[in-house]
């Protein structure tokens, strides 16, 4: 066996009945602003200036504070709504939108931290336990050990961490400032994605179902595997998993210097094509103080390439949060 993290045993078994796809998924026109967005009324407004009070009087670092510190009933609400739309709804919500202007952004991040915590536990997002992890363009080149949310490339259809030995339940963006041009975020049910394959490329899709490489971006210790080991889907119950990011594993076989089998390339080149096509991809602009969440294992996301405001104080920054159930809150769970 190649040196690589084993995860295979997410593989489904061959002769297991794989749950049905049919009538779980959307197309964009059958969706609307208001199924996704979750107003944040006057209240709610209060209790974050109350919040932030109360974070001014009692300093503490802001990885330590947790939402039982507050009195908060009506963020609770708004964030009980997030997840609901994430979890049985359409799979991403978005908080319109946090005070932003109105105080320092350092406290607006702690807020958000804060807050997440309503989505699930906050997890490491780098192998180097990093917490609040900064989506900005650095100036390198997209590559081996660079992400591509360091850059302002365009990142295809794929979940969050689809190489990690535990991928994340939820991933939340809040926004400082969006790209002057582009960066848009798109949207698409991985049930939908699921069941046009099963209609188009049935032998394809039974390839996605077994293990593959996938180059783990150097978010590892040194002594360890560049790639991992596992399935492309894979169900937990009745609910889908899907470690979704083609370039990834193409990468990951290059950097193990070894060939893919014809069955995958075909396999990577046919969701490639059905997960390219218009209708299923809903669009949802993010705007500054807004949080974005989405389901990691059901939706896929995309973000075009982007070119920032001259003013490098207004470049595209988001903050990124990813929460967990399963596994210790370090990087690798």
């Amino acid at each position: 066996m190649l040196n690589a993290v084993n995860l295979s045993h997410e593989a489904l078994d061959p002769s297991a009945p794989v749950p049905s796809c049919k009538g779980r998924g959307w197309l964009s026109d059958e969706l609307s602003q208001n199924q996704w967005t979750v107003s944040l009324m006057a209240a709610g407004q209060a209790e974050v200036a109350r919040m932030i009070k109360v974070m001014q009087i009692h300093p503490l670092p802001t990885i330590l504070r947790h939402p039982d510190q507050f009195e908060i009933p009506h963020l609770r609400a708004a964030f009980q709504q997030m997840k609901a739309i994430c979890e049985k709804g359409i799979g991403f919500a978005v908080l319109d939108r946090l005070p932003i202007d109105s105080f320092d952004i350092e406290d607006i991040v702690s807020v958000y931290w804060t807050l997440g915590h309503l989505m699930g536990r906050n997890v490491a997002q780098k192998w180097d336990g990093t917490m609040i992890y900064d989506v900005t363009d650095t100036g390198q080149k997209y590559g081996y050990g660079v992400r591509g949310s360091a850059t302002n490339v365009e990142l295809g259809f794929h979940t969050d961490n689809a190489f990690g030995m535990q991928v994340p339940d939820f991933v939340g963006l809040l926004c400082k400032y969006p790209a002057a041009t582009g960066g848009l975020s798109r949207f698409c049910s991985l049930y939908t994605v699921h069941e046009r394959m099963e209609a188009k490329y049935p032998e394809a899709l039974q390839r996605l179902y077994q293990p593959m490489l996938f180059d783990r971006q150097a978010e590892h210790s040194p002594s360890d595997p560049k790639v991992c080991w596992a399935p492309f889907f894979s169900w937990r119950g009745e609910k889908l998993r899907c470690r979704a990011n083609t370039s990834l594993v193409r990468k990951g076989y290059a950097v193990a210097e070894q060939k893919m089998d014809k069955e995958l390339v075909d396999a990577l080149t046919a969701i490639d094509e059905v997960s390219a096509a218009e209708e299923l991809w809903v669009e949802a602009p993010l705007e500054r103080g807004q949080v974005q969440y989405l389901n990691n294992h059901e939706l896929g996301h995309y973000r075009s390439d982007f070119h920032d405001a001259q003013d490098p104080e207004k470049k595209r920054h988001l903050y990124r949060l990813w929460h967990r159930e399963l596994g210790a809150i370090t990087y690798d769970g």
